[in-house]
């Protein structure tokens, strides 16, 4: 296996949820900087990593860093804090789970739980069988005033729930983040190894923010480096646990540990889709095939319409239990992803001029 797990677990166990990612973004700094030609941060957060500055082609490979969490929204005299989501929630998640705060006052981590009413105290099987809303949570962190919070937490301070990764069975791993922190993880290695592979091209690998509120870091990050071809990689859903099976009738028969996933469609360039398929035959690397008939919501879309329209493709990680902390997908599968990536990067750049990738 050629990824470098220890840096994978590095950026699962750290705190980063949208507008906050500082801290996982540090640490994708100083591993790429081992390997790049140019490393740097923009004044939106997207973190670069560049090899090969002015070749001819240029690529722009993109993975978000953020991932869904929480904000402190108030703190009530009676030492419980109240938070507001960053990012999509199924409200049926947070309750009863416990909770890290990255305290801006003192850099450190606080340890609670979202508390709800026990369901002995519900009135009637209405009320049991109600959702609750995140509005009606609160977070415990032990605090008996107002005061004794105020010490340590800040309004605005960012919540993750508390789950780091572990490696399980058959080469899975189950943690919270892992949409997309696996994305910004493979497209660094897969500049690591288009560097090992002597690739001459213009690469710019991004670790982009702020995708879980609106694509945002792909905008600018995509703007900014202005590329001949953009290749996104995110986590896609499954249809392979008992409760996703009937969706392989919309999106496709996938599964964790089956392979890279490429997606084909009007977000995707065709010429660019058979590249990465002919390169992933060549090289024996397993994939699978989703379509999206529509743009998806990932950064591809994004990267597709910036500009005058780079060439675009969008490389997936199959993942269990989406915006759950329990998120599961397999190593094998990221290994492909980074292989797929810079095999096709070199395969352009060895028998390909840019105008084959017009796509008609």
């Amino acid at each position: 296996m050629y990824i470098n797990k220890q840096f994978l677990f590095d950026l699962l166990n750290t705190i980063g949820p949208s507008g906050y990612e500082k801290d996982v973004s540090k640490i994708w700094k100083e591993y790429v900087s081992k390997f790049a030609d140019n490393v740097f941060t923009d004044f939106h957060g997207n973190s670069f990593a560049q090899i090969n500055k002015g070749a001819n082609i240029r690529f722009l490979v993109a993975g978000h860093i953020d991932e869904i969490g929480f904000m402190v929204s108030q703190i009530t005299e009676d030492g419980f804090i109240k938070f507001i989501p960053i990012g999509g929630w199924d409200t049926q998640i947070p309750q009863g789970q416990r909770v890290w705060i990255k305290s801006s006052k003192t850099g450190k981590i606080i340890e609670g739980g979202i508390g709800k009413k026990p369901i002995h105290l519900l009135k009637d099987e209405t009320e049991r069988n109600k959702v609750a809303k995140i509005e009606d949570l609160w977070i415990d962190i032990g605090a008996s005033s107002k005061q004794e919070v105020e010490e340590i937490i800040s309004i605005g301070d960012p919540i993750v729930l508390a789950a780091s990764a572990k490696e399980i069975l058959n080469n899975n791993i189950m943690s919270r983040a892992i949409d997309n922190r696996v994305g910004a993880f493979t497209v660094a290695e897969a500049l690591r190894l288009a560097k090992e592979l002597g690739v001459k091209s213009d690469i710019v690998s991004v670790a982009t923010v702020q995708e879980e509120i609106g694509l945002r870091g792909a905008y600018t990050s995509a703007y900014r480096v202005n590329p001949h071809i953009g290749i996104a990689v995110d986590v896609t859903f499954v249809s392979d646990d008992p409760g996703t099976k009937e969706s392989a009738k919309i999106i496709g028969e996938i599964k964790v540990s089956k392979g890279a996933v490429l997606t084909i469609g009007p977000n995707i360039n065709p010429k660019l889709f058979e590249i990465h398929k002919s390169v992933a035959e060549k090289h024996q690397i397993p994939y699978q095939i989703q379509p999206a008939p529509r743009g998806t919501g990932t950064d591809a879309n994004i990267i597709q319409l910036t500009r005058e329209g780079p060439a675009t493709s969008l490389i997936s990680i199959p993942t269990r239990y989406l915006h759950t902390p329990i998120e599961l997908c397999n190593l094998n599968d990221l290994d492909n992803v980074v292989k797929i990536i810079a095999y096709s990067i070199k395969e352009i750049e060895e028998n390909y001029k840019l105008e084959d990738l017009i796509p008609w």
